[in-house]
Order: structure tokens, then C-alpha cells, then sequence
């Protein structure tokens, strides 16, 4: 599985090099994604798509427990004409497996050893400017700890409120890590991961703090809650 995963993320690093169009990013995306998530018999479930509407553009967050968390999201929008940059972190955007990937499909270098922010937020408003959304895991990283959530980093809805983007709360409710084992460890068919859509949260709502707020949303649902 891995020798496979790496073959065909460079070859649709390379398929991305040469898409013209963010439909194109989006489509090649979305077949990487299913062929991924198909070879591991992997069934992304989508719960509130009805809230996502295809004309704007937002600020999406996502819960990260997994490799797998960016195909997950790319399924869950597929029918939607949502497209957006990822977020993407220093290490992966030069890494040998995913970086050709990451930098052609589209996405926003962040440097977080850098105390200049300017050309990363410069990066952000050239890419909306084509009508991208934006996609981020607030917790920086994956979370590695025995939790639903880890803690979101600081600056996220800075980004929303310099943007004027509302934010679209995503929730991976399957520990879609423990998926991902089971699928390599035991070859098991029908598994099944569930994303549940919350409602927006408007850029300027400092009501609670933000990652309150994402809890609220899916409190009760596989065991998150705000302890």
C-alpha cells in the first residue's frame, strides 16, 4: 500500500503540474482521493451537505487524526462546486512523498519558523482571488493524543477575519486513524467514515473563543464535548 500510495501521489503531482484550471485541480483531487480511499475500501459518508452552498467561499476547518483527513475532505465536498488551498506546513510542502502534490494541487505554504506572515496572507488573498476557498486543520498537526480534539492554534480566524470568509465547521466523526490501521492491518471491506457539516460561523463572532465553539457544534457526537 505504500509503494502504491507514493506512485500514485507523484503521478498526480505531476497530472497537477499541468492542470489549468481549478476544476481540473478539483477533479484530479477527488480521483486521487477516491482511488486512495477505494483501495483501502474506505466509504466517506457525508452528513448536512445541504450546508455547504456552492457559490461562496469559505474558511473550512477540519478536526486531523489522520494521513488520510485531506482525502476525506476532498470526498466529502466532492459534489460541490467547493474548491480550496490547503493550508500546508513547511515540512510537507517539501517533503520527498507529498510534495509535489501538495505545491501543484493547490495549497498555501505556512513557515512557521518565520515571524513574517505578510507573503503568506499575500499567498491567501491571490488564491481567493480566483474564487478558492481555504482549508485548514486548526489543531496545526495531526493529533497524536487520546482525544476527540486537540487544541486549535492561534491565528485561524485571523485568517477568516482578514478575508472576511465565513468559516465552515467539518467534523471527521470516525477515528479515521484507527480506519486506516484496520484497513492496512486486516484487508477488512465496508468500512465506513463519517463527516458531519456544521453550521457556518460567521469571521467576526467572538462570542467564544473558537475552538469553543467548534465543540458546542458537535458536542455529543462520538464523545466530543468540552472537557
Amino acid at each position: 500500500m505504500a509503494v502504491y500510495s507514493l506512485y500514485l501521489t507523484n503521478a498526480f503531482g505531476f497530472k497537477l503540474k499541468r492542470a489549468k484550471t481549478e476544476t481540473e485541480k478539483k477533479q484530479l483531487r477527488c480521483e486521487y482521493s477516491d482511488l486512495i480511499l477505494s483501495r483501502l475500501n474506505i466509504e466517506v459518508v457525508v452528513l448536512g451537505l445541504d450546508k455547504v452552498e456552492s457559490d461562496k467561499q469559505y474558511l473550512l476547518l477540519s478536526n486531523h487524526r489522520s494521513i488520510i483527513d485531506p482525502c476525506i475532505i476532498e470526498m466529502a465536498l466532492k459534489d460541490t462546486n467547493i474548491y480550496g488551498l490547503w493550508i500546508s506546513k513547511k515540512e510537507l510542502y517539501f517533503s520527498l512523498f507529498f510534495g509535489m502534490f501538495v505545491r501543484n494541487g493547490g495549497s498555501v505554504l505556512l513557515d512557521r519558523s518565520s515571524n513574517k506572515m505578510g507573503k503568506f496572507f499575500k499567498a491567501i488573498k491571490e488564491g481567493m482571488r480566483t474564487g478558492a476557498s481555504i482549508f485548514i486543520f486548526p489543531e496545526g498537526t495531526r493529533n497524536k493524543e487520546n482525544t476527540d480534539l486537540a487544541e486549535f492554534k492561534d491565528g485561524t480566524q485571523l485568517i477568516a477575519i482578514k478575508n472576511k470568509l465565513p468559516m465552515l465547521p467539518v467534523y471527521i466523526r470516525t477515528n479515521a486513524n484507527e480506519i486506516l490501521h484496520t484497513a492496512i492491518n486486516k484487508r477488512q471491506k465496508g468500512l465506513r467514515i463519517e463527516v458531519e457539516i456544521g453550521d457556518t460561523i460567521e469571521y467576526g463572532d467572538r462570542s467564544v473563543s473558537l475552538e469553543t465553539a467548534y465543540r458546542n457544534m458537535f458536542k455529543n457526537k462520538q464523545g466530543l464535548c468540552l472537557v
